[in-house]
């Protein structure tokens, strides 16, 4: 991605070092899985934030920490133009972190229509939200994924390669990852953009996803089931790694050749299906045999990622070996599904 400054106007806001203390920030997804913990970490950094909720549910974490009661509410829909473009001007938001989305491969293949209404004409109206208030938006971090790249005759995915998506969820990151770049070389909105790997961690409620329904079925004493053939290669990461991600890179938007550039976070260490099933039981102390239902509609065999430009010009890299990962999240698991 060609790389474009994004000096903020007036001598102060060049001199004057980033601090999250104060500084009004909007999340969409704010009550999904990252979006929980992104959210309890900006307000650990003592930020205002306002967090965009279509579907209410108690279950997810920004609910059960309490933390939703320490955030403004703006109900609403990623595809309602005028909800994003009035919360951002009335709540003069100075930061916009876009992690509202639909994320599941299969609700996607099933229903294509509202996955591309939510990811592509969403993140349109809120990046042309940004423009229109532009005057106090200052950045921009949109989420994308690996899925955006398609599929590659070459892997690991760096940032420089086009984006082919050809299922209906990987074409909408494509889309949506492209309008982000077309916000920026067009119009100068200063965004930056992410794309991540496999996530995993506490929190996340999507039970057909490997690692929580892995450990649900481990923890019921039942056999863990395998959509796939159990061979498909990915690339996990733990949550709070890639919140630490989000939080370095929007710090960081006025160092030179940041501001427009996307950046992948991974662990970049490859592992089938397989070996992540078999890496749960380790750490759960059980040994129960998957089931292999070997039926993985509109996904990719392979997919993993280089995090050098990450490494290099943000100073990031994960905390946590999967080791590390998997025992927080199991006792994650363990305390709410005992509850």
């Amino acid at each position: 991605m060609e790389i474009r400054s994004c000096a903020l106007e007036g001598l102060e806001k060049l001199t004057k070092p980033f601090t999250w203390k104060e500084v009004r920030v909007f999340v969409t997804g704010a009550a999904g899985f990252v979006g929980g913990w992104l959210v309890r970490a900006l307000r650990e950094n003592l930020a205002n934030v306002v967090v965009l909720i279509h579907n209410s549910d108690p279950q997810s974490d920004l609910f059960r920490s309490g933390m939703i009661s320490q955030v403004k509410v703006v109900n609403g829909r990623l595809e309602d133009f005028g909800v994003l473009e009035q919360a951002i001007n009335e709540n003069e938001i100075e930061v916009v972190l876009h992690l509202g989305a639909q994320t599941l491969v299969r609700a996607a293949h099933r229903t294509p229509l509202a996955t591309l209404e939510a990811n592509i004409r969403g993140t349109a109206n809120l990046l042309e939200a940004c423009r229109l208030h532009s005057d106090v938006v200052q950045r921009v971090v949109v989420a994308s994924s690996d899925k955006a790249y398609g599929e590659a005759l070459e892997l690991p995915y760096t940032e420089d390669m086009p984006l082919h998506g050809r299922h209906p969820y990987e074409v909408s990151k494509s889309c949506a990852d492209l309008i982000a770049q077309m916000y920026h070389h067009t119009y100068g909105v200063p965004v930056c953009i992410v794309r991540c790997g496999n996530i995993y961690g506490g929190g996340d409620l999507n039970w057909s996803r490997i690692v929580p329904g892995t450990i649900r079925s481990l923890s019921r004493g039942e056999r863990p089931i395998i959509r796939s053939d159990g061979q498909y290669v990915r690339d996990y990461i733990y949550v709070e790694d890639v919140v630490n991600g989000y939080i370095q890179l929007a710090k960081q938007m006025d160092d030179p050749g940041v501001c427009g550039q996307a950046f992948n976070f991974g662990n970049e260490s490859k592992m089938t299906v397989m070996d992540m099933v078999q890496a749960i039981q380790r750490t759960m102390g059980t040994d129960l045999e998957p089931i292999i239902l070997d039926s993985a509609p509109g996904e990719l065999r392979s997919q993993y990622l280089s995090a050098a430009r990450a490494r290099q010009k943000l100073g990031w890299a994960p905390q946590f070996s999967l080791e590390a990962g998997l025992k927080r999240t199991v006792d994650w698991y363990a305390n709410f599904l005992a509850g």
